[in-house]
């Protein structure tokens, strides 16, 4: 046979054209190329398609966008549920109609338009101006080509003209405006009083059939999800701290004199000086006369010290200073030469020096206020320095004990053990974790990680995360260490994988009676206060005793009423006051006495935005209206396929 084909090779490829013609004829070629690359088309329209490949990519780049914004903190379950998906195919597809109506139409823009456009962006502006420097950084840092920027603003412009003129020309008529505002200025003067439940809890009484019967009748409500137990070892700041060695007097001591600066304030001099000028390089000659000149100054001013100030002014050869009366402000030791400053701190207030030789000339100083040395000793400021002392070893012995943690939860990756005995760490255990939050006690047996001290700890998202991750689930491996904050570190290790369940009904019994005599207590709330009710409106008198104080609300001002009630107030007929309505409310049933109502008024001050929100939101709904008549237009076929990505069963 193989013979035959050597021999007869034109024959056979004849064969072949003919045998693979009616396949492309039949499915197409497009159809073909997305069966040999599994780029399955989702949904059609009109030429074009959404197909699995762009959906996978616009996955990605919503991961990738989430990530970025919330940092750690993202749980990438948040995107995995039917919803999101729904709403992100939803998205391709009207995108993808809106291109297809901006290339029928062969929308554009100028580029005038383009230029304005780019010129906008407040990223390429510096100081509220387009700046050409900074849009070249910024397709530098992006790694774009302008060419490409432009064309690629050009295309979104291009799109914006297709619905957006739809959305910004939309308006409301006037007449619905002010009604709308005059519903939302309307007022109501109402009063309240509450039925609590909890009123007439004691008179309910449950059978054994009351329990069954609600257990069996509210199975989903019961069902508890899959969770886990854990195993978990915390490396924090205690952890590091136990165990730390005593430390002696004498390095507390030399702790104590190197950081003297964080317990004591050095000495300080409120200085002022006269300065007669003596560079290095003058001569001796010149040198002596400066002296002398330098020396009579200071005899004067020691003869009169209020006169230093005038003398400066007069005498001085610092410029920077003479003009302030020879004003130096607050020195301290370090801040002038050793020379100068043992003079300097060596005066008593309002006490003037000698000449003293300087780098520069010669000083005569003032001292206008002197204070000593103050703070703590180190005997009162012992304790301190060695709390300080203890965390720097402690935060030492934090990173040596991290690092270890990470070697010995690797090196063992199947069991904490090694670890916590390496590292003097005690292994803790809770359960109650499911894949998108920690159970309530009441769902769980055992000690549950909800009431846990470590419940912040194991809700963190990272945690839940590395949990259910396959390496823990079903290898039952050490998680690798997850740093919930710089001085908190985890491991934690799947101890027992707990499938969904309903609980028994001997572990929710006591959750059914509390649920059963609530709900029934809230019943028998209501039915009081409507009887009350009909009595209360057969008798306009007096207001009834249970009432409280008098509130003017509105719909924009509601004054903490909850909207329930808010919404009963204006329900109720303005015509035929007082009115009462009641409505279900927090802890039992709120009745409300509406006693007065007063029309709205369209030019309230806080309605100012009001027609503008209106317009926009009457604009977003043309313009969703607009997109749906484009979709019929084209002609938008969702394929079975797209259901498998929506459940999330397709790879």
């Amino acid at each position: 046979m193989f013979d035959f084909i050597r021999t007869h090779q034109r024959l056979m490829l004849l064969v072949l054209v003919i045998l693979i013609f009616p396949s492309f004829a039949l499915v197409g070629i497009s159809g073909y190329t997305n069966y040999v690359s599994a780029n399955k088309e989702l949904v059609r329209i009109g030429d074009s398609a959404v197909t699995l490949e762009d959906f996978e990519n616009a996955q990605r780049n919503q991961l990738q966008q989430l990530q970025a914004s919330m940092g750690s903190a993202f749980d990438p379950a948040v995107l995995n549920n039917p919803q999101v998906r729904e709403n992100l195919l939803e998205s391709l597809v009207d995108r993808a109609v809106v291109i297809q109506a901006a290339n029928k139409d062969h929308f554009s823009v100028s580029d005038n338009v383009l230029r304005r456009a780019i010129a906008a962006i407040p990223e390429l502006q510096v100081d509220g101006q387009f700046s050409p420097e900074r849009y070249n950084e910024v397709l530098a840092s992006m790694g774009m080509a302008s060419r490409d920027f432009e064309q690629g603003q050009r295309a979104e412009l291009a799109l914006q003209r297709v619905l957006g003129p739809v959305s910004l020309t939309a308006s409301l008529p006037a007449p619905v405006t002010e009604a709308v505002q005059q519903a939302l200025t309307a007022e109501r003067t109402i009063r309240l009083k509450t039925f609590a439940a909890q009123d007439y809890a004691d008179k309910i009484t449950l059978t054994d059939e009351d329990i069954t019967s609600w257990y069996e009748q509210n199975q989903a409500a019961l069902q508890v999800p899959e969770h886990v137990s854990v195993q978990y070892l915390v490396l924090d700041e205690s952890a590091a701290m136990n165990g730390l060695p005593d430390i002696s007097e004498a390095d507390l001591q030399a702790y104590y004199q190197q950081n003297k600066a964080r317990y004591v304030l050095p000495g300080r001099v409120l200085l002022n000086h006269i300065l007669v000028n003596a560079p290095q390089s003058a001569s001796q000659a010149d040198r002596d006369a400066a002296r002398a000149r330098a020396q009579a100054l200071a005899d004067k001013v020691k003869a009169d010290p209020s006169a230093f100030a005038d003398v400066a002014k007069a005498e001085s050869e610092d410029i920077g200073s003479a003009n302030g009366g020879g004003r130096l402000g607050w020195i301290t030791r370090g801040s002038l030469p050793a020379q100068l400053e043992q003079a300097i701190f060596a005066l008593t207030p309002n006490q003037v020096s000698d000449v003293v030789q300087g780098p520069d000339g010669y000083h005569v100083f003032l001292a206008s206020e002197v204070e000593a040395e103050r703070g703590e000793t180190f005997e009162q400021a012992r304790g301190k320095v060695q709390a300080e002392v203890r965390r720097q070893m402690g935060s030492e012995r934090f990173a040596d004990l991290a690092s270890r943690l990470r070697d010995l939860a690797y090196d063992n990756a199947t069991s904490l053990e090694p670890a916590a005995q390496g590292l003097g760490l005690d292994i803790r255990k809770a359960t109650g974790i499911a894949q998108d939050r920690l159970l309530p006690g009441q769902q769980v047996q055992g000690a549950a990680a909800s009431a846990s001290a470590d419940a912040a700890i194991l809700d963190d998202v990272r945690v839940r995360r590395a949990l259910f991750s396959p390496a823990l689930m079903t290898e039952k491996q050490n998680s690798g260490v997850i740093e919930i904050s710089p001085d908190t570190l985890v491991v934690v290790r799947v101890d027992q994988v707990v499938p969904a369940q309903v609980q028994p009904l001997e572990q929710v019994s006591g959750f059914i009676r509390t649920a059963l005599t609530t709900e029934r207590a809230s019943k028998a709330a209501q039915e009081a206060a409507q009887a009350d009710m009909k009595s209360w409106q057969a008798d306009a008198g007096l207001v009834p005793a249970g009432f409280g104080d008098a509130l003017t609300v509105s719909r924009i001002n509601p004054q903490g009423v909850e909207t329930s009630a808010l919404e009963a107030a204006f329900r109720a007929p303005a015509d035929a006051l007082p009115a009462y309505e009641g409505v279900p409310g927090a802890g039992g049933y709120v009745v409300v006495r509406v006693e007065a109502a007063k029309s709205g008024q369209a030019n309230n001050d806080l309605l100012v935005n009001v027609p503008r929100e209106m317009n926009a939101a009457w604009g977003r709904a043309e313009e969703r209206a607009a997109l749906q008549a484009l979709r019929a237009a084209l002609g938008v076929e969702r394929m079975p396929e797209a259901r498998a990505v929506i459940q999330g069963e397709e790879n």
